[in-house]
This record gives structure tokens, C-alpha cells and sequence, in this order.
């Protein structure tokens, strides 16, 4: 759903009541990895371009929002956004299209990326851990892909396939979550299940040198598979988010990852979030009809939007550090940018595909915090929200724009009140890789609303 569109009436309103949508409302880059037409050019000048390997290789170094050797040097893209303008009743593809043209032009800036090496140098030389479970509230997931299949939360509680509620919590076969969009313990349907699939990669994807790198450690953290979108659109029900909600904090979820946001404000919903105990990280959406992002201090999504002391609302970062376009902002209602612009992830069917919008900027601070929970055990999951957003590294250009002024830094999280540390260090400049970090200029949107070229 469109923000624009919450002015076409009483029906247009009454549809859109209870329907949440991806929060990939403007952009989402969704290509397969193998032949992707490339339009970065890049530093060496080696014009090598990225081909899917065999999961034996390792794709780290396309992983620019973990480590940015500034090697995007400069992306310039021209493509057609096929528009869906808002149809009369209820209907939302009733509406006549157009086409709009879109150029990006952006520099890749060295360092300009989470900081999590050093953050991963002070997890391993710990001795302290403690399994953390993160629900994960979005479409289903992959859970047999190769890079994240030990990351998935298991409900030793039950028997699996038995036909038998055996933990006696009212579902019947949950071994890896539920699936509420259709009422089944069947938590991967197939290529709808991207974007969750997608998330879990950037979370907790395996530490072992093969395909793609997650942010925590899958020997700790475990992905609760929670799924309360369906269709190629993304879409689902407040109902079906607040029995998410109320499933992962009776099963002992730590912190909650929703990708996903709607226009209308649900009281239910927020009253099960102030009472939780669990963190919640939330993407502030992706911006109007034509993708760009605006203010949701003045025009609210939600949950993002939501005053409470549990959330942290994230914006999309690019490689530059300044925020992509179509992210939403707001200095009360956002917190922070993290990385969410070409992103690479894992996706069903044992794929690797890029992916663009605030839905990739919050598992990016999710992994942080399940990284930071499980070393750092002397802090609460309220602490470790207040260590992720008084380290911000702050950039100049986000002041007004995200109420800590800056981006995600994993290491000064992860060290956060230790010997005086604070705000986070920035990483210093170092070699650069001979690998083209290519994205595809082929785009999709999840939700009602509008359709981006495919």
C-alpha cells in the first residue's frame, strides 16, 4: 500500500485496515545471482563481473554492507518504474499505470559499513555465551538452504509429524515455528518465501567460508520461523501478526526481526509490543509511490512508528553512507540507518539473490543484536538496544533524519561500556579486492499498490 493512497476514501481505507505489507514498498531488488547484467563500475577496473558459484567458494566480498572497500566507485542506473495508481473501491490494481524514469548516481565510500570484523574478533577471543532466539515475523523461510539450515530455531518440544500438539501450546507440529497465513506448521512454501529467506541469510548465514557470510553466530543464534505474509505481493494480516507476536514471546524469543508495516495503527498490536520483553527491530518502509522515502513522524507506518522503548526503527543506507532514496526517515520515529541497498542474501531453492529496501536494513541490525546478546551476557535486551544506538557512528548527513544521527556499528555495540567505550570507532581504510560488487537493475515491489520494472 501506498502512502498516497490513504487519501482515495472510506473503501480504499477499509481495504488497507488490517493488510501489512513487505517493507519493500518502493524498491526491492530481487535478480538471480548468475549472469547479473552489471552497472557498477568499479576501482580496479578489472571488469570482472560476480557469476553464481558453487557454494564451496565464499561471496563475502560482495557483501559490502559488512565490509566496504569502497570498490562501488560509482552506480548509475536508468530504468522505468511501471506505476499502479490506487483503482476506485476496493480493488488496488483496478487503477490505470504509466511509467516514470529513475536515475541513481552514488560512490562507494570505503569503511561505510557495520564495523563487524573487529566485532567478531572480540565475540571469538569471549568466553562468555548464551543461545539467543530471534523470531522472525515476515514470509516463511528456506530452512533447508545450505547456508543457514543450522541457524533455524528447533522446538525440541515436539515430535515432528505426528499429528500431535506434544508441548500442549495449542499448535500442532510447530518444530520450526508456524506458518499464520495459512494456519500450518508448513513454514516454507516456495519463491514467496524470499524475503524472509532473504533476512535469515544477513542474520546467522554460516560462519564457514561457503556462500555467504550472517552477522551472528548460527551455533548460538537460532531464526524462529514466523510466517505472516503470503503471495508474490507479500501481504498479511495485523491478526496474523499479533498471534506471531504472542507465539514467539510464549516460546521464549529474545528479539523479534518485522520486516513489514502497515499505514493504519493497530492498538493490539502496540499493546503486545509495550508489553513484551522481547527487542523488536523494525524497517521504516520505503517511501511513496514513485520511491521516495519520507517522514513517519508526520505520516506514520507502523509498527515502526510506535513510541516505545523496545523498538529501534532503521533506515536504508547506501554504500556512500547517505540514505537511499526511498527510505523513510524521521528524527522521533527512526532510529538509526543501517545498510539496506544491494544486499546480498540468501533465497529459496538454494539461492543467492540481491535485494534493496529498509527490509534489508533491519535484519543488519538484528544480526548485531543477536551477536551482542549472546557474547555480551551481563546486558539485558533493553541495554543492548541502548549500547546499539549510543554507538552509532554519526554521519553529518543524518542529523535530523534518525534520532541517534548515525549508522550501525557493530564493535562499538559489542564493546559498549566497556573500559569507557561509546560511540562506535570507525574501521580505517584498508586493501581493496579485486571483486566487482555488481546489483541488477531488475526490481520488484512487495505489496498492493505499484509494480517496479521487472
Amino acid at each position: 500500500m501506498i502512502h498516497t493512497e490513504r487519501k482515495r476514501g472510506k473503501e480504499r481505507r477499509r481495504y488497507f485496515k488490517k493488510i501489512l505489507t513487505a517493507q519493500m514498498l518502493a524498491v526491492c531488488a530481487m535478480a538471480a545471482v548468475p549472469a547479473l547484467p552489471a552497472y557498477a563500475s568499479v576501482s580496479d577496473g578489472s571488469g570482472s563481473s560476480f557469476q553464481k558459484t558453487p557454494p564451496s567458494e565464499s561471496y563475502y566480498k560482495y557483501q559490502w554492507g559488512i565490509k566496504n572497500n569502497g570498490n562501488i566507485t560509482e552506480t548509475q542506473l536508468t530504468f522505468k518504474e511501471h506505476v499502479r495508481e490506487a483503482g476506485p473501491g476496493a480493488d488496488p490494481s483496478a487503477g490505470r499505470t504509466y511509467d516514470v524514469e529513475r536515475k541513481i548516481i552514488s560512490r562507494g565510500i570505503a569503511g561505510m559499513d557495520i564495523n563487524v570484523e573487529p566485532a567478531w574478533d572480540y565475540y571469538t577471543a569471549s568466553s562468555q555465551r548464551r543461545q539467543v532466539t530471534v523470531a522472525l515475523i515476515d514470509t516463511g523461510v528456506d530452512f533447508g538452504h545450505f547456508d543457514i539450515k543450522d541457524a533455524i530455531w528447533v522446538n525440541e518440544d515436539e515430535v515432528p509429524g505426528d499429528g500431535i500438539d506434544n508441548d500442549g501450546n495449542g499448535y500442532v507440529d510447530d518444530i520450526h515455528g508456524w506458518n499464520f497465513y495459512w494456519n500450518s506448521p508448513q513454514t516454507y512454501i516456495g519463491a514467496e518465501d524470499a524475503h524472509g529467506t532473504h533476512a535469515v541469510g544477513t542474520i546467522a548465514a554460516r560462519w564457514d567460508g561457503r556462500g555467504i557470510t550472517g552477522i551472528a553466530d548460527s551455533d548460538y543464534v537460532k531464526i524462529m520461523v514466523l510466517k505472516v505474509m503470503g503471495t508474490a505481493q507479500g501481504l498479511g494480516t495485523s491478526a496474523s501478526l499479533n498471534a506471531a507476536i504472542r507465539y514467539a514471546e510464549a516460546n521464549g524469543a529474545d528479539i523479534c526481526n518485522l520486516s513489514l508495516g502497515s499505514y493504519q495503527y493497530d492498538a493490539v498490536t502496540e499493546e503486545l509490543i509495550r508489553n513484551s520483553r522481547m527487542l523488536f527491530v523494525v524497517s521504516a518502509g520505503n517511501g511513496d509511490a514513485r520511491g521516495i522515502g519520507y517522514s513517519i513522524d508526520t505520516s506514520p507506518v507502523y509498527p515502526a512508528a510506535l513510541p516505545d522503548d523496545n523498538i529501534i526503527a532503521v533506515a536504508n543506507m547506501m554504500f556512500d553512507g547517505s540514505l537511499e532514496e526511498s527510505s523513510n526517515f524521521g528524527s522521533a520515529s527512526v532510529d538509526i540507518a543501517a545498510p539496506g541497498s544491494y544486499i546480498l542474501s540468501t533465497q529459496p531453492y538454494g539461492d543467492y539473490n540481491y535485494m534493496t529496501g529498509t527490509s534489508m536494513a533491519a535484519p543488519m541490525v538484528t544480526g548485531v543484536a543477536a551477536l551482542v546478546y549472546s557474547c555480551r551476557t551481563d546486558l539485558s535486551v533493553a541495554q543492548v538496544r541502548t549500547a546499539i544506538l549510543e554507538s552509532a557512528r554519526k554521519q553529518e548527513w543524518l542529523a535530523g533524519k534518525v534520532s541517534t544521527g548515525g549508522i550501525l556499528d557493530a564493535y562499538g555495540t559489542i564493546t559498549y561500556g566497556l573500559n569507557g567505550a561509546g560511540a562506535g570507532t570507525a574501521p580505517s581504510e584498508t586493501e581493496q579486492t579485486d571483486a566487482t560488487q555488481t546489483v541488477p537493475p531488475d526490481m520488484i515491489q512487495y505489496g498492493p499498490g505499484y509494480a517496479v520494472q521487472q
